[in-house]
C-alpha cells in the first residue's frame, strides 16, 4: 500500500509542476503576447517616450550668463590679464528668454497631441497582434481537426482497402476495388502530409507572435471563440467612430494640427530676453543695471507662409480622417456581410452535409 501511494504522490507533484502550454484557447496565447509581443512593447516605450516630452515642450529655456571683461591691461599700465579683479571693470549679465504669452502652452498642448497619436499606435499595435492571432489560431484549430479527420479516414481507407482484397481473392470483388481503396488511401495519406506541414507552420508563427522559438510546443487546441450575434450596423459603426485607435490617432493628429496653427498665428509676436547686469571693479561690484532684449518680427512674407502651411495641415488632417472614417465603415460593413456568410455556410455544413 505504501509504494502505491508514494507512487501517487509522485504522479501528482509531478501533474502540479508540469509546463501548462499555451495554445488550448486563444485567451491563452492573448494573454502572453500581450505581455511580451516586440511590437507592442516598442509601441508602448515609444508612447511612454512621447509623454516625457510634454513638460519640456512648454519649460522655460535655459538662463545665459555672459562675462565680460573690459580694459584688461588698464590703459596699457599692466599686462593682459583675465583676471576680474585685476581688469578694469567686469560686466556680469544674467539673462533669461521669454516666450510671447501662450507659446508654452502652445507647445505643450502639440507634444500632448503628440503622446496621444503614440499612446493610440501602441492600442492600434495591439488592436494589429491580437487580430493576427486570433486569426492564427483560428486556422490553427483548424489544422489541427483536419488532421486528426484526416488520420479517422485514413484508418478508415486501411480497412476498406483489407476488405477489398479479401473480397477480391474470394473472387467476391473485382481487383478494381482494391485499386481504388488503395488510391483512396495513398490520396490521404498525401493530405495528411499537407495538413501536419501546415500544422507546424501555424505554430511556428504562433510562437512567433509570442517571441517564442519557432518549435516550441503549444497545446493542441480545445475552443475557438463562439462567433458574435446580434450585432446592429448603427451601434457597431458609433463604437467604430468612439473607440477605434486609428481614428483616435487621427483625431490626435488635427489637435495638434490646431495647435501649431494657433502657434503660427502666435508667433506674429515678438520673443523677449530680461536680464540683471552687476559690474565689477576690482574686488566689488560697484553698480547694477537691467536690461530687455526682444526680436523684431519684420519677415511677415516668411510668417504668412508659415502661417498658410499651418492652415493647409489642419485641413489635411480632418480630409484624412474623413476618408479613414468612411473607409473602416466600408471595412466594417464588409466584415458584417461575411460574418453572415460564414454562418449560412455553417448552417448548411451542419444541417446538410
Amino acid at each position: 500500500m505504501k509504494p502505491l501511494i508514494a507512487a501517487l504522490l509522485l504522479a501528482l507533484a509531478t501533474t502540479v509542476h508540469a509546463e501548462v502550454l499555451p495554445g488550448a484557447n486563444v485567451e491563452s496565447l492573448l494573454a502572453i503576447a500581450r505581455e511580451v509581443s516586440p511590437d507592442l512593447r516598442t509601441s508602448r516605450l515609444e508612447a511612454e517616450a512621447a509623454r516625457e516630452r510634454i513638460d519640456p515642450a512648454g519649460a522655460l529655456p535655459d538662463p545665459l550668463l555672459r562675462i565680460e571683461l573690459e580694459n584688461i591691461t588698464r590703459n596699457g599700465t599692466q599686462e593682459a590679464t583675465l583676471s576680474p579683479s585685476r581688469v578694469g571693470d567686469t560686466k556680469y549679465t544674467l539673462a533669461q528668454p521669454l516666450p510671447f504669452w501662450g507659446k508654452r502652452d502652445l507647445k505643450r498642448d502639440i507634444a500632448s497631441a503628440e503622446a496621444d497619436q503614440a499612446s493610440g499606435r501602441a492600442s492600434d499595435t495591439w488592436v494589429e497582434v491580437a487580430t493576427r492571432i486570433k486569426s492564427l489560431y483560428a486556422q490553427y484549430w483548424l489544422s489541427s481537426r483536419s488532421r486528426q479527420l484526416a488520420r479517422e479516414i485514413i484508418e478508415l481507407t486501411r480497412q476498406l482497402e483489407k476488405i477489398a482484397q479479401i473480397r477480391y481473392a474470394s473472387g467476391l470483388g473485382a481487383q478494381q476495388d482494391a485499386i481504388r481503396a488503395q488510391v483512396e488511401r495513398s490520396t490521404m495519406e498525401t493530405e495528411l502530409v499537407a495538413t501536419e506541414t501546415e500544422y507546424r507552420q501555424l505554430s511556428a508563427f504562433i510562437n512567433a507572435m509570442l517571441a517564442r522559438p519557432g518549435d516550441a510546443r503549444l497545446a493542441e487546441p480545445l475552443t475557438l471563440r463562439p462567433l458574435p450575434s446580434g450585432l446592429d450596423p448603427g451601434s457597431l459603426n458609433e463604437r467604430l467612430v468612439a473607440r477605434n485607435p486609428q481614428l483616435g490617432i487621427e483625431t490626435a493628429r488635427i489637435d495638434g494640427a490646431e495647435k501649431s496653427r494657433d502657434l503660427a498665428y502666435r508667433n506674429r509676436y515678438p520673443d523677449f530676453i530680461v536680464g540683471a547686469v552687476p559690474m565689477q571693479v576690482q574686488d566689488r561690484v560697484e553698480s547694477w543695471g537691467v536690461m530687455l532684449e526682444m526680436n523684431i518680427p519684420l519677415q511677415q512674407g516668411t510668417r504668412r507662409s508659415l502661417e498658410r502651411e499651418a492652415e493647409r495641415l489642419l485641413e489635411a488632417a480632418g480630409a484624412r480622417k474623413e476618408a479613414l472614417t468612411h473607409r473602416l465603415g466600408g471595412e466594417l460593413n464588409a466584415a458584417l456581410a461575411n460574418l453572415d456568410a460564414a454562418r449560412t455556410t455553417e448552417q448548411i455544413a451542419s444541417t446538410r452535409l
